[in-house]
């Protein structure tokens, strides 16, 4: 296939790139500085320049493509200043319409098949204990809000004759970036513990998981739509903290109170100190095949390259 691939230097994005490349795709990735995605990414990638904010997509980095991936978009995890929140919403909605502009001026003949935009199990907003499928209702925070639109702008390549799929994320373990790696620190010190009390739930994914489902999109014609990119069994807090104390050998059993991380983060804190049970239903359903089903396992492969024995 050829793919064309936003949000490319990021966590995600480098290990889809060398996943698409190592199966022989080819890949053109969309960057604000085409210099640093290239010096982050498989010498065979093509790197094109792209302001998402302020212009439509270049037309010639799309015109003839097989598919198109879309994981751009400011980090969620910072203290929602107003700025850090139009920042975060700006770069979604605004950074997807202008993808979708891009498509828009292709000839149709031209055009992608596929486009696979990423989203965020914030699309539900905060829940308790319930699991929450793909047709679960849009939440009504600040995050929810910002997933719905983003869905919203990604579903109008839908018009332009594209298979559109939102893949909603859960929290992915990778010890290279994201929470696992803000969490190893405390942890690998033996002061790390479950975080609000620990009973709130966590949708996890490990990364080569997440990969995979983007890259099944791609190419099976049945993924199509929202489908919530976690594991089958979400896991509260407190047992992903004593999942991951038992995997570094170490205690992890001090609290953190929900306090402390709001005093910190602000709203953002609710993320964490209130969870989302979310459950993968449609890739089951379409027989999806999890390498990582388990915590234990997930944890153990995530680590094992960057832990001392």
């Amino acid at each position: 296939m050829e793919v064309t691939v936003t949000g490319a230097s990021g966590l995600i994005g480098r290990a889809l790139v060398s996943a698409l490349i190592a199966r022989g795709d080819r890949v053109t990735v969309l960057s604000r500085d085409p210099g640093h995605a290239r010096a982050k990414l498989p010498v065979e990638t093509m790197a094109e320049r792209w302001d998402p904010l302020s212009e439509s997509a270049p037309a010639f980095a799309l015109d003839g493509r097989d598919a198109v991936v879309h994981l751009a978009g400011e980090p969620v995890a910072q203290r929602w200043s107003d700025q850090a929140k139009r920042a975060i919403r700006d770069s979604r909605v605004t950074g997807t319409a202008n993808l979708v502009a891009g498509l828009r001026a292709l000839e149709p003949s031209a055009r992608p098949s596929v486009l696979v935009s990423s989203s965020a199990i914030g699309y539900y907003g905060p829940h308790g204990v319930e699991p929450l499928d793909e047709e679960a209702p849009a939440g009504d925070d600040f995050l929810a809000q910002v997933c719905e639109r983003w869905e919203t702008e990604a579903r109008a390549a839908d018009e332009l004759g594209l298979r559109t799929v939102q893949l909603r994320t859960g929290v992915v373990l990778d010890r290279e970036g994201g929470a696992l790696a803000k969490m190893l620190p405390p942890f690998r010190l033996g002061i790390g513990g479950p975080v609000a009390g620990g009973r709130q739930y966590v949708a996890w994914v490990h990364r080569d998981d997440l990969v995979e489902m983007m890259l099944a999109a791609l190419s099976d014609e049945r993924w199509s739509g929202p489908f919530n990119a976690t594991a089958p069994e979400p896991v509260t807090n407190r047992d992903l903290s004593h999942a991951l104390g038992a995997a570094l050998r170490r205690p992890a059993i001090l609290p953190v109170p929900g306090l402390a991380l709001r005093m910190l983060y602000g709203e953002m804190a609710q993320i964490v100190t209130s969870g989302v049970r979310a459950v993968p239903a449609k890739a089951l359903v379409l027989g999806y095949q999890f390498a990582y089903p388990e915590l234990h396992k997930a944890l153990t492969a995530a680590l094992s390259r960057a832990e001392p024995s």
